[in-house]
């Protein structure tokens, strides 16, 4: 009969879990998406014995219009092309962040944030791409997405004080409705559709780029959504 092994203790388990939520949050693509993500917060949640707090989140995600029965997916399809969940991830993000389980790369000191609040609507007025963000406002709290420019991706940026909502910078690099996919894509580097932030309506958290304002689906070209 072969030896057995000491199962691993709950603050290992819990540890592991961190850790493996931050790798699907970065890659969401590589880890199954939003479903992954969702399974790997439930047995989170369990280890820490505080199951509630997902159905909290949702509730208050329904009331700010940011879930529908398809998820967090579902509501995004009103104001960004497809980007195979780098946005997703963004607001599971905000809830890791919340719960002190994101790893941040980098954490904005007050002055920092304060200074990006203060001044991304007017910066935003023009099209910007990837590399604007980061010589603007410097390298990312969390990388959404990879660092090929041709694909999108989605940059966060947050700081020490988990009531000051993240802000997120919606990059993305597709192929225009009506044409053909090609490789590599047209644009060298992603476009900047938006930028996310706030913790009200989710219509009303997003400041659009003129790029993202003509790239923005336009409600007949939406799909009837489950329930709907």
């Amino acid at each position: 009969m072969p030896a057995t092994t000491p199962l691993a203790s709950s603050e290992e388990i819990r540890t592991h879990l961190v850790t493996r939520l931050n790798d699907a949050l970065r890659r969401p693509g590589m880890w199954g998406g939003e479903l992954c993500i969702r399974l790997i917060l439930d047995h989170l949640l369990f280890v820490e014995r505080r199951q509630e707090a997902w159905s909290d989140e949702q509730r208050a995600l329904e009331q700010r219009k940011a879930w529908t029965p398809t998820g967090v997916k579902g509501a995004f399809e009103d104001f960004l092309p497809a980007d195979h969940g780098y946005s997703v991830a963004s607001v599971y993000a905000e809830f890791a962040h919340r719960q002190g389980w994101l790893m941040a790369d980098r954490v904005l000191d007050a002055a920092e944030y304060t200074s990006m609040r203060d001044t991304i609507d007017s910066w935003a007025a023009h099209d910007r791409v990837w590399p604007d963000v980061t010589s603007a406002f410097g390298p990312p709290s969390v990388l959404i997405g990879g660092t090929n420019p041709y694909y999108g991706k989605t940059l966060g940026y947050l700081t020490e004080d988990v009531s000051a909502p993240m802000v997120f910078f919606h990059l993305w690099n597709g192929t225009d409705p009506g044409t053909e996919p090609s490789w590599p894509p047209a644009h060298e580097q992603p476009l900047l559709l938006a930028i996310r932030r706030g913790d009200g309506l989710f219509a009303a958290s997003f400041t659009f780029t003129p790029e993202g304002h003509r790239r923005r689906p336009r409600q007949e070209e939406i799909p009837e959504r489950p329930g709907s």
